[in-house]
């Protein structure tokens, strides 16, 4: 007779979250720190950042802000979706996730080029001929809401790879801790835009 041999693997599952919720935390102690130096130059410039607010287009913040929770809702459905052994549905939801993802980098591509025909970039001479207060304003801006893209398109890389995984069956509704880290990753990025948005395109 031959000895049937049994394979356990073990899952951390509780190690992999604790894991996630640290990195978590550093995203988070990033951009504060970033948002720190943003309160303390407008506190020393209100009136310039106020002006240098005026540039920018309110309507194009609201519109990514939306797309924005609206793939933050699809993407906590699709886990529940595979929570309940629905394959294609998850699929299909981190299909439409990606895609408001790409959306959303499109729409503030567009914004970026219309102010960088404007001559309103980084060291461009327009700029630097406007107030201190003003310059700091646009420097912030890019290097918040760029640094934010770039953690959006990093998101899209981690939503596609969980998305392979879905349709290999590695993710399935007895093992769906990835696909929840992967989202946990995207809400934070909806939620560092929730708290752009209001400063650099609400507040005057």
């Amino acid at each position: 007779m031959k000895a049937v041999v049994i394979e356990h693997r073990h899952r951390d599952d509780v190690g992999s979250r604790m894991g996630l919720w640290l990195f978590l935390f550093s995203e988070l102690i990033l951009f504060g720190g970033m948002f720190i130096i943003y309160a303390v130059y407008r506190f020393k410039h209100p009136l310039e950042f106020r002006l240098a607010a005026e540039e920018l287009d309110p309507f194009i913040g609201t519109v990514n802000t939306i797309i924005l929770l609206t793939s933050s809702l699809t993407v906590a459905m699709s886990i529940t979706a595979v929570q309940e052994g629905r394959k294609n549905l998850s699929l299909a939801l981190l299909g439409v996730t990606f895609i408001l993802a790409v959306v959303f980098l499109v729409n503030k591509y567009f914004e970026w080029s219309h102010k960088i025909s404007l001559g309103i970039y980084p060291q461009s001479p327009d700029l630097i001929n406007k107030p201190p207060g003003e310059i700091l304003y646009f420097g912030l801006y890019y290097v918040m809401t760029g640094l934010h893209a770039l953690h959006v398109i990093i998101g899209m890389a981690v939503l596609a790879v969980m998305g392979v995984y879905v349709a290999q069956g590695k993710i399935n509704q007895h093992s769906y801790v990835r696909l929840e880290a992967g989202g946990l990753y995207w809400h934070l990025v909806d939620i560092i835009w929730i708290f752009l948005f209001p400063l650099f395109y609400l507040i005057q």
